[in-house]
């Protein structure tokens, strides 16, 4: 079986296909991924067979996000990602990934829910494709509250598709042959049918058995190779007190100027018995003091067994690395997904919410203390890690791509399609 990984340029969405794409060649298959090859050239392990699609440097190439979009929250924030970035971002990458089909000639797509090109080429070459939800705030509805804006989105998709020539009446986030969450229901939540996803003609109806239509396969977390984080002072960890990982994560952390300094006087208040890391850039650190560590990036996965909790913006790939480990949270969300999250978090009982633009450092001295005091926290951290770990990750996502019937093969390859060896790995 061939399988082409159809992802965006976010280390975020790269990261499990890196483990379900190791889990495939494990087992005989073979792989590959497309899209904008210059950012994701390093994220990828030495040897892989990548396709551009969308670069900066090509016709209609797209940088995703940007400073403008950093400075932004709320509905402006989600306003901005889909008119300015992945609208833009899906019309760059449809040549490229409809060259990688006709180069690598897959059997199945698995193309991540912001890679709006990879449905559109899978549907047009008759090929099955999966969804990568790399975030679990699509699968539980997150327009809901706001139905304007969820209409204004889908809008914004019907126009697209019809640009492209694709028929209507169908979502590219939500594959009807299957759905890899890289979550588990304990996670966000499966007391609540009503926000169960059912966003297509396949979907169970609501309060049917599983809550979430029969395609939906919730894996839990996807470990793959990352490359190095360069190095860490291991010695300098303090077995005498908690420790606590400070992350806003890849694109955030440049958001962060407000942001550190309550970091740093909460830290001060919490000295005698919790030893903050913090990971950010060093022009927005400020002055460490020396019951701190600081990096401007840390190796996150091994660092995480050391750890008592974690401090983060909402990301869905650190939160669920965290509780993967059973770490109780302090969420302080930002912008996109991340509310979501957060409040997932939050209604698991597995942490606390707090403010990321009016951050106080009062507020989180008490959420850090509340969650290395309260066994509460941890507890439900835990009844996390155990979903996550029953539901197999890596190995189950194959299992469910290996049940898709491969479609027919595209064509032989076109020329000048030639795919791009990546150099550069873990």
């Amino acid at each position: 079986m061939r399988v082409l990984f159809v992802v965006p340029p976010l280390a975020g969405h790269v990261n499990p296909t890196l483990a379900v794409a190791a889990e495939l060649t494990a087992r005989g298959h073979q792989v590959a991924w497309t899209g904008p090859a210059a950012a994701l050239t390093p994220m990828l392990p030495t040897g892989s067979l990548l396709y551009a699609a969308g670069d900066r440097d090509a016709p209609g190439g797209q940088e995703l996000g940007g400073a403008r979009w950093r400075d932004l929250r709320g509905i402006a924030a989600l306003r901005f990602l889909w008119a300015e970035a992945l609208i833009p971002l899906a019309r760059a990458m449809l040549p490229g990934v409809h060259a990688a089909v006709e180069a690598f000639r897959p059997d199945i797509l698995v193309t991540d829910q912001q890679a709006l090109a990879g449905p559109v080429v899978a549907r047009r070459h008759g090929l099955p494709w999966a969804t990568s939800a790399t975030t679990s705030a699509e699968i539980v509805r997150p327009f809901d509250d706001f139905p304007k804006v969820g209409e204004w989105v889908s809008r914004r998709i019907a126009a697209l598709l019809a640009e492209c020539g694709a028929p209507g009446g169908w979502d590219p986030r939500f594959s009807p042959h299957l759905v890899l969450v890289y979550s588990t229901p304990a996670l966000i939540g499966d007391d609540r049918p009503e926000r169960a996803a059912a966003h297509t003609q396949d979907a169970v109806p609501v309060g049917a058995a599983g809550r979430y239509p029969p395609q939906y396969a919730f894996v839990g977390p996807a470990f793959g190779a990352r490359p190095a984080g360069g190095d860490f002072p291991w010695r300098r960890l303090d077995p005498g007190r908690a420790r606590v990982l400070v992350s806003l994560g890849t694109l955030n952390r440049a958001a962060g100027a407000r942001f550190y300094p309550a970091v740093l006087r909460a830290a001060d208040a919490l000295a005698d018995r919790a030893q903050l890391i913090l990971a950010a850039p060093g022009d927005l650190a400020g002055d460490i003091p020396p019951h701190m560590l600081h990096q401007e990036y840390v190796p996150q996965l091994q660092l995480l067994p050391h750890l008592d909790a974690v401090l983060c913006h909402g990301g869905h790939n650190t939160v669920c690395e965290a509780l993967a480990y059973g770490l109780p949270l302090v969420v302080a969300p930002v912008r996109d997904d991340q509310p979501i999250v957060a409040r997932q978090v939050a209604e698991a009982g597995a942490g606390v919410r707090v403010r990321f633009g009016r951050a106080r450092a009062d507020e989180l001295h008490q959420a850090l203390s509340a969650v290395l005091d309260d066994p509460a926290h941890r507890r439900a951290a835990r009844r996390i890690q155990a979903s996550f770990a029953a539901a197999g990750g890596a190995a189950t996502a194959a299992d469910r791509l290996e049940k898709l019937r491969p479609g027919p093969r595209p064509g032989p390859s076109a020329t000048g399609t030639a795919p791009t060896d990546n150099e550069k790995g873990p």
